[in-house]
Formats: structure tokens, C-alpha cells, sequence
């Protein structure tokens, strides 16, 4: 992972209530060694003023664009030094702004100002990061090459929950890392599998698994942060920026048909989802009703989608697999590695506390044939995805090397 040793980092913080992560991750990254200048709006300045992040930060916070003697025009010089722009909390008008080029204050006169990769936290409302709007100026920007960290579900500071709450400090600092390494999957065709499918029994029950699809979409967004074309076939509702192209389906019989259209014009295939292996060989429209007794349940086996695509994998095309395991965790993944005719499978033991279903957190082994594995320790989901895709851009640059 790319060290930030020595990197000048613009912390910009924006007035969400969330302001009040900014100062952890400003002391997380100057503990990394990066030279962080924070920025604060007016409004941030109203939720955590400027003494603390100060404090922390490699110098004083500034807020304004005027009054400075020493540096009268202190959005370009800062802007032009930075070797990575950080936005968190981005809120809804910051994002506006940045998107249409509106240069308000300081903190988005300087973003404007430099050419520095820039990341996003955004935090808000679900309300207000549902809005059209909203997710149309997160898109622009994305296809612009902003990254997007966030944002999560959870509690939010109206004491609901929801779609809205900024990432994770963690999450965060991980993300700059991995913004100032080269667009590695830049003008790749990638497909991602996110979710568990669903396969009924009757109008309202199914046979279905615990998988939460965050990890699948993990990967979509990190995949289009770092200039991939992604085609992401899921389960679930998560709220995705649409710089990619979301397929959504619900059963495996769905995901299959999908996959095998879409598959043979990707470069890479990431298959995240946790498809069902057996499905009811007949299913009712109506509600079975308790009354009526215990309903006699014959399974067949669903169609084994990771196993087609090794059989039809096109040449140079590099195919992930993801095996969750309980037990055996080594030997299973490498016989599904070798039997499916995979270039990586990802393995983890669902058993394990912070790696199992709908955790936020992930511990991975990453086996590639004839190689010894990466063992990646507690993670982020987003973390994950950038170490595992990062390896997956190796064997894609490789493949390109080779004789068509």
C-alpha cells in the first residue's frame, strides 16, 4: 500500500455534523507521516471550531481567503503543493459546488485550484443524499476521477438511521493511500457480483443466505474510482452512485443469465455474490398457509455460474472467485481455485467475529495458483476490495503482455 510518508494532504472539512471524525483522521494521517493543511468552512468552524485540528494538524487550520498577509492568495499556493485532496465530511453543498465549479470559500477555491487527486467523504441525511440531485453531482464527479469514500448506513445525528453517515477514519486514511497510487484498472471492462440470492418457496418466503452484498459493492465502487467501466449485477439496495451500470436480479437462475451475456466483454470478473446452491424444484404464487401443514420441499441444484465462466473465460479475461467458508478454509478455496479454473479466489471464515455476513469488516486470504496467500488482516470492506483489486490489475497488465 502506498505510504503517505512526506505527502501534503489538503484536509478540507466541511459543516456536517460529522465534522468532529475530521479531527481523528487528520491525527491518523500526520501519524502516518503526511503534512496535513486542514481547511475549514464557516460552517464546520460552527460545529468544531478551529483549536483542536490546529493542534494536530502540521499547521494551523485557516478559513478564510482574505486576511492573510504572508500567503494572499492562499487557495492556489495550497492547491498547487497538494499531492492529494481529502474531503470529510463532503456535504451536500460542497459536492454542488465542486461540481459545477462554484469556488465559494476557501476550501472549494483551493480543490478548484489544484490538480491533486481528490477523495470524497460525503455525509448527510439519507434525505438529502437521496435526492436526484445529489447523486447526479456525486456521479460527475466520480467520472471525473473524485473517489468516493461513504457513505454508510447507520445511526445519524437526527437519532434515526439510515443511508448517510460519513465512513469510518480507518476508511478514510486507507482511501488516501490508495488515491495516490496510479488509476490502475483505468478503461477496464469489469464486472462485479454483489448479494445473495434469493430463491422462493411461495409469494412471500424463499430460500436465501445472511450476505449483505457490502462487500460486492465494495468492489464496484472501488473499481470505478480507479477508471474501471463496471457492470455491477446485485441483490441488494444499497445506495450506489450511478457511475457504473447496475443490473439488479434475485435469483441465481437471474444472475446467471446476466452474467453469461455480460461476462465475455469484461477484462475482469469479480464474483462477490453468495448465489444460492439449491432452490425449491417447484414454487407456489400463492401464500402456503401454516394450516395446510408441513409443505414437502424437493431442492434441485441452481446453475454454477463461477464454474461456467472458468469453462468460457475468453483469453486474457482474469476471474475472481470468493469462497466463505467455516471450516477448511485453505484446502477449500485452493480446490475451488483450481477446479473452477480461477486466477484468484478470496476466502474467508464467516465464523470469525468481524468477518462474517453484513459486518462492515473483513479478514481475507488471497490464493493465486502456485503462489503462497496474503493474509489480510481485520479490514475495512473498502480496504479489501482495493488490496484484492489492486492484485487483479496486476494479472490484468500481465495478460496484456501475453500473445492474443
Amino acid at each position: 500500500m502506498t505510504t503517505l510518508q512526506g505527502k501534503r494532504i489538503v484536509l478540507g472539512v466541511s459543516g456536517g455534523i460529522a465534522a468532529y471524525k475530521a479531527i481523528e483522521v487528520c491525527r491518523r494521517l500526520v501519524d502516518a507521516g503526511a503534512h496535513v493543511t486542514p481547511i475549514l468552512t464557516k460552517a464546520a468552524e460552527q460545529m468544531i471550531g478551529t483549536t483542536t485540528i490546529s493542534a494536530l494538524a502540521s499547521e494551523p487550520a485557516r478559513t478564510a481567503l482574505f486576511g492573510d498577509l504572508n500567503t494572499p492568495i492562499p487557495h492556489t499556493k495550497i492547491g498547487q503543493a497538494a499531492d492529494l485532496l481529502l474531503v470529510a465530511p463532503a456535504t451536500a453543498r460542497v459536492i454542488s459546488d465542486l461540481r459545477v465549479g462554484r469556488s465559494a470559500d476557501l476550501l472549494t477555491a483551493t480543490l478548484l485550484a489544484s490538480r491533486a487527486p481528490l477523495v470524497i467523504c460525503p455525509a448527510m441525511h439519507t434525505e438529502m443524499w437521496e435526492q436526484q440531485s445529489v447523486q447526479e453531482n456525486i456521479s460527475v464527479l466520480a467520472a471525473r476521477g473524485a473517489r468516493l469514500v461513504g457513505p454508510e448506513s447507520g445511526l445519524l445525528a437526527g437519532g434515526d438511521s439510515g443511508v448517510g453517515r460519513m465512513a469510518e477514519p480507518t476508511e478514510i486514511v486507507d482511501a488516501a493511500r490508495f488515491a495516490l497510487q496510479p488509476d490502475y484498472l483505468r478503461a477496464k471492462r469489469v464486472l462485479v457480483t454483489a448479494g445473495g440470492t434469493r430463491e422462493p418457496i411461495d409469494a412471500v418466503r424463499f430460500i436465501g443466505n445472511r450476505s449483505s452484498g457490502k462487500q460486492g459493492h465494495a468492489f464496484a465502487q472501488v473499481a470505478a474510482n480507479q477508471g474501471a467501466e463496471v457492470v455491477l449485477v446485485t441483490t441488494e439496495n444499497h445506495s450506489t452512485p450511478n457511475n457504473m451500470r447496475i443490473l439488479k436480479v434475485v435469483t441465481a437462475a437471474e444472475m446467471h443469465q446476466v452474467c453469461v451475456q455480460e461476462a465475455p466483454q469484461a477484462d475482469l470478473v469479480v464474483m462477490a455474490a453468495a448465489v444460492a446452491d439449491f432452490r425449491p424444484k417447484h414454487h407456489v404464487a400463492h401464500k402456503l398457509k401454516k394450516a395446510q401443514g408441513l409443505p414437502h420441499l424437493e431442492l434441485e441444484a441452481t446453475e454454477d455460474i463461477l464454474a461456467e465462466l472458468g469453462k468460457q473465460k475468453p483469453r486474457g479475461q482474469i476471474l475472481v472467485g470468493f469462497a466463505a467458508e467455516t471450516n477448511d478454509l485453505a484446502q477449500n478455496a485452493q480446490e475451488k481455485l483450481r477446479l473452477k479454473n480461477l486466477d484468484m479466489i478470496v476466502a474467508n471464515d464467516v465464523s470469525v467475529a468481524g468477518a462474517g455476513f453484513d459486518h462492515d469488516t473483513n479478514i481475507v486470504s488471497i490464493y493465486l495458483p502456485d503462489s503462497p496467500p496474503t493474509n489480510l488482516p481485520l479490514s475495512t470492506k473498502t480496504t479489501v476490495a482495493e488490496v484484492v483489486l489492486n492484485e487483479a490489475a496486476k494479472l490484468c497488465n500481465q495478460a496484456d503482455k501475453e500473445p492474443k
